[in-house]
């Protein structure tokens, strides 16, 4: 068995499939989530794919005291994936303090804890949002950041920031800060995939609950951008090609394959789709029609972006394989797991 990996947010979409990924590489993993948009009921779908259940802790990461105890009690912990966050960009917009305090809080108890307990790196759950709207296309990791256009946005910039100022003050621990573009699709199994409480902020949620009849219609934010069509350009990533990344940031921290403290890789799949080439391309796939109305465009949002992953690719040793239709079929495949379960 490898090292232990405390991953927060691990109930969370991106934290589940990365859990699994882990514990499939032989790692032990301790979940911490406060569930605030998440279900203790994913730790079961673990389960079920990996035939181990991982040791979850209900725990808000802002709360220092209870991250501290955490810590204590498990204290082979030698690597963190830091996933636990708010993360809709609208909402961000309406209830900033909100995600500051989420964002930086749990970052910097995290921080603060690690050298305590001999914790020797810490994967980061960045974003292509902090490069604002790119000049150049595609975006590579040289990029300069720009402005953010949401509170979200900024709060990723920060973190990335109090690292790199932790690291430069003598901090003992390693840091891999993995900027991600769209993650969507499922667990191939079904046993897990994205179930946000409340009405869906990502597209693909929102999309797949439309197609099955639980949302009216899916709101398109603008057809109004300067892209082919007019709605927003994205770069869409498999969940389970991003949480593979993980793992590999995991091991090449731990055993001390790079030389820098600190390193920064874009994961994306290296091309755009608008929002109105997504669905199209659902429909495709599933031979399933959504219905989708064109509404005015949403503050935050950025005109388009996509990656140039071959940093990750060359460095990592990582690249997506899954395809758009696959992951649009893992996507509806879940919708529908959920339906016959009747959870929704």
């Amino acid at each position: 068995m490898k090292s232990t990996i405390l991953v927060t947010g691990g109930a969370g979409y991106i934290g589940s499939h990365t859990t699994v990924e882990l514990q499939n590489a032989g790692y032990e993993v301790v979940i911490v989530d406060n569930l605030s948009n998440s279900n203790e009921n994913v730790i079961d779908g673990i389960e079920r794919i990996t035939g181990i259940r991982p040791a979850f802790e209900k725990v808000d990461c802002i709360d220092w005291d209870a991250m501290q105890k955490v810590f204590d009690s498990y204290p082979n912990i030698k690597g963190i994936i830091h996933f636990a966050a708010s993360k809709a960009v609208g909402e961000s917009v309406s209830k900033p303090l909100l995600y500051y305090r989420n964002n930086l809080v749990s970052l910097i108890n995290l921080l603060e804890l690690m050298p305590q307990y001999n914790v020797e790196g810490i994967v980061f759950s960045s974003s292509c949002t902090v490069y604002g709207q790119p000049e150049i296309l595609p975006v590579n990791e040289s990029a300069p950041i720009q402005p953010a256009l949401s509170p979200y946005g900024n709060s990723k910039q920060i973190n990335e920031e109090i690292i790199r100022d932790a690291i430069h003050s003598g901090a003992s621990y390693k840091s891999i800060i993995l900027r991600y573009f769209n993650p969507i699709g499922a667990h191939p199994s079904a046993e897990i995939g994205e179930l946000p409480n409340g009405v869906p902020q990502n597209l693909i949620p929102f999309l797949t609950q439309t197609a099955i009849g639980i949302r009216a219609e899916l709101q398109v934010y603008g057809n109004d951008y300067n892209t082919p069509d007019g709605s927003c350009i994205r770069d869409y990533i498999n969940v389970v090609d991003l949480a593979r990344a993980h793992v590999i940031a995991v091991e090449r921290m731990l055993e001390n394959k790079s030389k820098e403290q600190m390193e920064i890789f874009n994961l994306g799949t290296g091309t755009g789709l608008s929002v109105l080439e997504l669905i199209d391309a659902f429909e495709k796939a599933t031979q399933v029609k959504v219905p989708y109305r064109i509404v005015g465009r949403r503050e935050g949002d950025i005109e388009q972006i996509w990656a140039d992953p071959r940093y990750a690719n060359e460095v990592l040793g990582w690249k997506t394989v899954e395809s758009v239709d696959d992951t649009l079929r893992s996507s509806w495949k879940w919708q529908q797991k959920l339906r016959e379960k009747g959870v929704m």
